[in-house]
């Protein structure tokens, strides 16, 4: 009997990952390299750069994964590698290392999809800290998969040879995560925007201004005709149920409005200046609460209610609507504090159960990829000799 040992290799977008986990259960070692100081200057990711560093950093981080986890590559049963969503560039240069890895050692090689990847990592955890009498991480869940390039709803069902995954609801624009980012960036502050919106929100007012969502409708000159573009066939809206759909485009459209009538991005420009001698991003939490004036603390605060209630409001809708009772919670949004707590509290007052992956796990990671990669072990579902990046690949 093997060992079940599982290299995960993750090079998705702007994080070079590896991780050694055993039998899709224990983690022997996740180590991730970032590029944040790479892209932060240009308030956002390169995808030419992104591709440049994971070139960098993929040989020394695999070997730090294997040297955490005390392995060798001749000790791996499979590799695992994520092979899309992503930028094509940066994804291509994970699968082609992992391709000679597992040819290199004669062991099988895993595709496994980014969103699936991140819905694996609320059940290894969960796995991890398995306790009697706690919900079985086999067990049936809808899956909000929220981060900077997502934002979908998933029932995930467990069966016999692994999981089946039905899209419920998505984003029809933004992400949540990448309103967050462009809301940030539109406010001056630094990048990834998320952190920040999340640390500055507890200095404003939620309720100040009173952000709404439209009501998003079926566009009945759609229906009846095949989709237009390869995402609409992926990931078909015509076919979704409209009160499941998300749209963050306007929210965005919205605070951008507020911030050029209350002059917020030109007092914020001064102050800055005043402080630095130039406009720059601030540094710290206490650099950017100088910056920010109270208006700004409040629209900031609102904004990210606003999301998180729209987030809390759908997820548990279509909760209702499938009669689904466990609900998990992933991707790099589901680390945002409010979020955790507002989801937390709704699952108590409906009797039912939500998970969250640990913080370090929210964010890209090959752990998630080695985890999700074990039921595919188990069946004998590899990957051919010409596996290739598919920047827009579906989970289903």
């Amino acid at each position: 009997m093997t060992r079940g040992l599982i290299l995960g290799i993750e090079s998705s977008c702007d994080e070079t990952a590896a991780s050694v986990v055993e039998r899709g259960a224990r983690t022997l070692s996740s180590v991730v390299a970032s590029q944040i100081v790479t892209h932060a200057r240009y308030g956002g990711v390169v995808p030419e750069l992104a591709s440049r560093e994971h070139l960098r950093a993929i040989v020394p981080v695999v070997r730090a994964a294997l040297a955490k986890a005390n392995v060798t590559l001749a000790d791996l049963d499979a590799i695992a590698v994520t092979s899309g969503p992503g930028l094509a560039g940066a994804l291509l240069v994970g699968i082609t290392y992992a391709k000679a890895l597992a040819y290199a050692q004669g062991v099988p090689l895993i595709a496994v999809n980014h969103l699936e990847g991140h819905i694996h990592a609320v059940l290894l955890e969960e796995r991890q800290n398995a306790r009697a009498g706690e919900a079985s991480a086999d067990e049936d869940a809808l899956a909000l998969v929220v981060s900077g390039g997502h934002t979908h709803l998933y029932l995930a069902q467990h069966a016999a040879d692994g999981w089946t995954y039905s899209l419920i609801g998505r984003t029809v624009d933004d992400a949540a995560g990448e309103a967050f980012d462009k809301v940030a960036k539109l406010l001056g502050l630094g990048y990834p925007g998320g952190p920040w919106i999340d640390a500055l929100a507890r200095f404003g007012n939620p309720l100040a201004v009173p952000f709404s969502f439209a009501r998003i409708k079926t566009k009945m000159h759609l229906l009846g005709k095949a989709p237009r573009t390869k995402a609409a066939k992926t990931s078909p809206i015509a076919d979704l149920d409209p009160q499941f759909l998300f749209s963050f485009s306007g929210i965005k459209t919205a605070v951008l409005r507020y911030v050029e009538l209350h002059n917020l991005r030109d007092e914020a420009a001064e102050r800055v200046t005043r402080m630095h001698g130039t406009v720059a991003p601030p540094q710290t939490k206490e650099d950017a609460l100088a910056l920010c004036p109270q208006a700004t603390l409040d629209l900031i605060a609102s904004f990210q209610h606003a999301v998180v209630g729209d987030l809390v409001k759908k997820t548990f809708a279509a909760a209702e609507s499938l009669g689904s009772t466990r609900i998990l919670v992933t991707g790099g949004v589901a680390a945002n504090r409010e979020l955790r707590t507002r989801f937390t509290a709704e699952a108590a007052r409906r009797g039912l159960i939500v998970a969250f992956p640990t913080l370090a796990l929210s964010t890209d990671n090959a752990a998630m990829i080695a985890a999700a990669a074990w039921p595919r072990f188990q069946a004998g579902d590899f990957a051919s000799e010409d596996l290739a990046a598919n920047p827009s690949l579906a989970l289903q």
